[in-house]
């Protein structure tokens, strides 16, 4: 039997329908002898639940829709997960956030067309080779800073420190790149490493130590007097341990002996000074140190993942670096990471292996690098072998 339903009719269910909307009353039990099954949808659009208590709003009701394609009854409010929105919002800011920061970033970077090929260059090689430079430009620093470090106030730049840093599958090695080694520099003679900086900057140096070796650099990097005081400043100073006390006008330094933290200006005399007994290869073994323990101190969680030191650090790197044409943020921090494994002991730290020294006119006094284990140290690096035990000097 058929029912049919008027204008305000008793809905089996315990709701009422008013023209066209359905409106709440009491549940009422279903009435006796009812005449129609209460598994059967009056309006032919669905089957009603078999119980007559049962609630039609559950299930997908509770997402927007009850079983008979009407809206939710009044009074109930429908839950929208907000949460998947937000955090796809977020997600998309930190994307902006870190892709433009690093192309900011890399915009800094000061650039300069050093790598460039000529005539007997050596072929390229197996695993990465960065000639890594320390100038003594005065760039950055103020009037009471020069003084302060005891600087001068010398315009232009000359090389300080070089250092040649291969990584790949035989290791990771940093080999000191003594100044006052006597080599051939192409058009110029034979004269101290750091002349050719001078006659030909960074180019020319870059020709010498690739003809000396017989290793292709591939990537270069630079860092003058202010940009070192900045990078350490910004990081808050590193870790040093000091064998002896340190005293030098010249490099405006007074270190006692003793574990400590040195200073932007404290480091660059560290770096700098020359008063011990071996010179130039003593200041060449603390700047291997010290390289390997700024390394070690920058991507460390405490400055890498810290805001307030890892956006200063940065800033004034990139802001400080002189690189290649074609290096970019991404190599900066593959070679930071590279130093830092060697400061953990996982790579290998020395000199070039030297010969006797001498002098002349032109150079005056100088070093040689001994004709055989030199050799062997860099044919190592050339074919990305492990360095020679006997070859390692410290």
């Amino acid at each position: 039997m058929t029912r049919v339903y008027g204008m305000t009719d008793a809905w089996p269910d315990g709701w009422t329908r008013q023209e066209g909307n359905r409106v709440a009353r009491s549940r009422q039990p279903a009435p006796a002898g009812a005449e129609y099954p209460y598994d059967q949808d009056p309006y032919g659009r669905g089957t009603q639940p078999a119980d007559p208590y049962a609630d039609p709003y559950s299930g997908d009701q509770l997402r927007g829709m009850d079983t008979y394609g009407g809206d939710v009854p009044p009074g109930r409010r429908v839950r929208k997960r907000r949460w998947p929105k937000i955090l796809a919002a977020l997600v998309v800011v930190m994307l902006v956030v870190v892709v433009g920061g690093y192309f900011y970033l890399d915009s800094r970077l000061n650039r300069e067309s050093v790598l460039t090929d000529y005539a007997g260059r050596p072929a390229d090689t197996p695993g990465t080779n960065w000639l890594v430079v320390g100038s003594d430009s005065r760039e950055g620093l103020s009037k009471q800073q020069k003084k302060d470090f005891a600087t001068g106030n010398a315009a232009g730049r000359r090389t300080d420190s070089m250092m040649l840093l291969h990584y790949g599958d035989g290791g990771t090695t940093l080999v000191s790149l003594p100044r006052d080694s006597y080599l051939p520099i192409p058009g110029r003679g034979s004269n101290k490493l750091n002349a050719a900086f001078a006659f030909g900057g960074p180019k020319l140096l870059v020709r010498t130590v690739e003809q000396a070796t017989d290793i292709r650099i591939d990537h270069y990097a630079e860092i003058g007097f202010g940009g070192f005081v900045g990078v350490v400043d910004a990081i808050g100073g590193v870790d040093i341990c000091v064998k002896s006390r340190m005293k030098d006008p010249k490099a405006g330094i007074d270190l006692q002996p003793g574990c400590q933290t040195l200073t932007g200006g404290e480091a660059l005399g560290f770096v700098r000074t020359r008063a011990s007994a071996r010179a130039d290869l003593d200041r060449i073994d603390r700047q291997r140190q010290f390289f390997g323990a700024l390394m070690k101190k920058a991507t460390s969680p405490g400055v890498f993942l810290n805001p307030f030191r890892g956006v200063p650090l940065a800033m004034n790197a990139t802001s400080n670096f002189i690189v290649d044409d074609n290096d970019h943020l991404i190599d900066l921090t593959r070679m930071m990471w590279a130093m830092r494994g060697v400061s953990g002991g996982d790579g290998v730290t020395t000199s070039v292996p030297l010969g006797a020294s001498g002098s002349s006119r032109a150079a005056g006094s100088y070093l040689t690098w001994h004709p055989t284990r030199s050799k062997q140290l860099f044919s190592a690096l050339k074919e990305d072998q492990p360095v020679p035990k006997d070859v390692i000097t410290k």
